[in-house]
């Protein structure tokens, strides 16, 4: 029987509470503000994307259940 060695349970990390919600707010605007934000023109670029590749799925996985669908008809039927 193998023996492994025996490792020791992460202690999980628990959030700081310091300062209050006030400071909580100051500083998720501070963090926002270092955000760089997508141009609109990138985010309709991708939103494209996303759309065209979701149909084009959609469409492949339709197309193999209509495949499947009369294969099974036609196995069944026999």
């Amino acid at each position: 029987m193998l023996n492994f060695p025996q490792m020791a349970m992460p202690t999980p990390m628990m959030p700081d509470f310091k300062g209050g919600p006030v400071i909580f707010l100051k500083e998720v605007k501070a963090e926002l503000t270092k955000v760089i934000w997508p141009t609109r023109d990138e985010v309709l670029k991708l939103t494209v994307i996303v759309v065209v590749v979701s149909v084009g799925i959609g469409l492949y996985i339709g197309g193999l259940d209509l495949v499947f669908t009369k294969m099974t008809d036609i196995i069944v039927k026999r």
